[in-house]
């Protein structure tokens, strides 16, 4: 059976060296399937070391965002989260560039500090790879960063984020091609001493496995697995590496010239300078440590922002897998957002629709009619969230400007004037959107906000005090009979004030009463 999802939403990292997003279904049950991804090179990294981004470079950012952006939208994206790391956080004009995707794209980034970068990653190795409960010391290189994270299956233990990535480096230490041992030594000396940062944690925990994550590691490990002819077409994740292995890919790898590393198999062709630092900075961790196992981890900080995204909302997904249809799901999620008065909004529902029921033969509105005659009542209070007072209007508002799956133009536009029209004002020529609708949408709207107007004066306390309702068609009006808790009088009375409607929808007075009623008139 095909799983229900809660939203497709899209994780993006907006990294030193590179921009990567992956698409995604999440499952009410906090799984999730990935649907497609896309990554370019950027190279923030070029403009790190001068703490600013150049125009050049910010041009090249800002064309794969709006790649980014149109991506996301052909695949039908609910929601995107953006994080930048290292390189927006440090250059000076990082809040520009933010801005100018805002401006550009409408997507909100979010420029993390190194700590919540180190936890998410954690939490995805701690996912991909089967950890057991010694901890391992998780490494993500990145173009500006590099992110040590010790984690067992169940715990993360240590977060260090260095300012040490490939893109950094590169620019500061290499100036050759081949790279000349002097500036392999300078580069170790630099490497040296950032580690001293996380010497102590290494020594308290004693890890002997070594999990390497994101763009180098992995291109690390898919250089030493296509030498060692192991298949990794299905996935590099888990693969795993002896130091030796290690050795063996290093020694022929860092004297080559550029020409001749692009010839390697495994390398991806937009790190061959980049992955000169990323060797020997793993070099260096491995027989600084005396680390004896090394596995890949395909996921990273990507994943790690799905999980705790599952994480922020499980609540929400364990309700939202009770629906089955894409409908169903976009009018709870819009509920959610907007705190929606679910007792008194579903009990209205209740009330609009066995009148509609009741009155079927009569007023030959279509079960689609009803469909969005129950979808907005359930919307029909959300404007509360903005305003009291016209909470009415900003429900047009809300209704009409959220992207609803599933719904046609025209239906968002009945639901949103019906759930407009359930209090005060009736439907006039004057309101200029209604006017504009076509005739027969405007139609509609007026027969089915004679249900809602009703319904809802029926629940005037919101205590759902009203148990039982029918709704009979005689010959000079149409009675409605409703059976309470407690005395009916303030339903009655709202009723009354909002029954207009309804008259002009049958041409007879509509009477409402109290009464005794039989359980197939329960609610």
């Amino acid at each position: 059976m095909e799983q229900n999802h809660f939203k497709r939403i899209a994780a993006l990292d907006i990294g030193t060296n590179s921009f990567h997003v992956v698409i995604v279904d999440v499952f009410g049950d906090g799984t999730y399937k990935s649907r497609d991804k896309y990554k370019e090179m950027v190279g923030l990294g070029d403009d790190i070391v001068n703490g600013k981004l150049t125009g050049e470079t910010m041009e090249r950012a800002l064309s794969a965002m709006k790649k980014i952006q149109l991506l996301c939208e052909h695949q039908e994206v609910e929601e995107i989260i953006a994080y930048a790391t290292s390189a927006v956080r440090e250059t000076s004009n990082g809040g520009e560039f933010i801005q100018k995707v805002i401006d550009l794209t409408g997507i909100k980034i979010q420029a993390i500090p190194g700590n919540k970068e180190g936890m998410l990653i954690g939490k995805a190795v701690q996912r991909a790879v089967m950890l057991d409960h010694r901890p391992a010391l998780i490494v993500d290189i990145g173009g500006g960063s590099v992110e040590f994270i010790l984690a067992d299956k169940n715990k993360i233990h240590f977060i260090k984020s260095l300012k040490i990535g490939v893109g950094r480096t590169l620019a500061k230490f290499v100036k050759n091609d081949p790279i000349e041992e002097e500036e392999i030594e300078e580069m170790e000396q630099h490497f040296r001493q950032a580690l001293v940062q996380i010497t102590r944690a290494i020594s308290e925990h004693q890890p002997t496995l070594m999990v390497g994550s994101s763009g180098t590691m992995e291109n690390i490990a898919e250089m030493i697995a296509k030498r060692q002819k192991q298949d990794t077409s299905v996935t590099l994740n888990e693969f795993e590496y002896t130091p030796e292995q290690f050795e063996d890919l290093y020694n022929d790898f860092i004297t080559k010239d550029k020409e001749d590393r692009l010839s390697v198999s495994g390398l991806d062709d937009k790190r061959v300078d980049l992955i000169i630092p990323g060797l020997i900075l793993t070099r260096l961790i491995i027989r600084q440590f005396g680390f004896k196992r090394m596995k890949a981890s395909t996921d990273a900080l990507r994943e790690g922002m799905i999980l705790d995204y599952i994480e922020r909302h499980k609540d929400k997904f364990k309700k939202l897998d009770e629906f089955e249809t894409a409908r169903d799901r976009s009018i709870y999620q819009l509920l959610e957002l907007y705190n929606w008065h679910e007792d008194h909004s579903k009990h209205v529902k209740k009330i609009a629709l066995k009148l509609f029921d009741d009155l079927q033969p009569w007023h030959q509105l279509s079960f689609h009619d009803r469909e969005l005659l129950g979808y907005a009542c359930l919307m029909h209070d959300i404007g509360y969230f903005i305003s009291r007072r016209k909470h009415h209007k900003h429900a047009l508002y809300i209704i009409q400007n959220s992207e609803l799956r599933g719904f046609d133009n025209e239906e968002i536009q009945i639901m949103a004037h019906v759930a407009r029209y359930h209090r005060r004002s009736t439907p006039k020529k004057r309101h200029d959107q209604y006017h504009n609708l076509p005739s027969d949408v405007r139609k509609r709207i007026k027969k089915l906000s004679a249900f809602m107007r009703v319904a809802d004066g029926l629940d005037r306390s919101h205590f759902q005090l009203v148990m039982k309702v029918r709704a009979k068609m005689e010959k000079k009006r149409v009675l409605i009979t409703i059976e309470n808790e407690e005395d009916p009088q303030l339903e009655i009375w709202g009723a009354n004030r909002k029954k207009e409607l309804m008259e002009d929808l049958f041409e007879k007075s509509i009477e409402i009463e109290a009464g005794s009623l039989e359980e197939d008139e329960t609610l």
